[in-house]
């Protein structure tokens, strides 16, 4: 985890307990123009519009002391991770198992570098899949992102 996300994150561990909420990812960089900071929060049945604000407000003064290192001006958020949410840490896999997961490799993984798939299992930075009826396992470091398939 690189610096920015780090501090972000042990600045915002106890803010987001305060309010009842807990930190699912963070990330700092470029998107168009300029960099953002962001903070990913969630708590069971879901975060709302006024828990990212109470954070972000409670954070945010914080922050302006703490981030000093970074060079250049960043736009601070506090967002919600989605419903289509990235999988990237080892507990975020975890949780998703029995879930189908919107996978794309850096290589073509079975004829494709797109694919939905059930994930069926996570151990030690292998996923395993179920694709087409069969068990297969693919490494974490072969995905280039794995999201949490939308479901309607």
């Amino acid at each position: 985890m690189a610096k920015a996300e780090a501090v972000l994150e042990r600045e915002a561990a106890p803010v987001c307990e305060r309010h009842g909420v807990y930190i699912y990812d963070a990330e700092y960089k470029k998107e168009g123009g300029g960099y953002v900071l962001r903070l990913y929060i969630d708590k069971d049945g879901g975060v709302s519009i006024e828990d990212c604000e109470n954070v972000s407000r409670e954070l945010n003064p914080i922050l302006d002391e703490r981030m000093d290192f970074l060079k250049e001006p960043y736009v601070f958020e506090v967002s919600s991770p989605g419903l289509d949410r990235r999988l990237s840490r080892d507990w975020h896999f975890e949780k998703a198992v029995g879930r189908n997961v919107d996978i794309k490799t850096f290589a073509p993984f079975m004829g494709s570098k797109a694919f939905t798939a059930k994930l069926l299992g996570y151990d030690h930075g292998a996923l395993w899949l179920e694709m087409g009826g069969e068990r297969v396992m693919l490494e974490k470091g072969k995905t280039a992102s794995v999201r949490m398939t939308v479901e309607f």
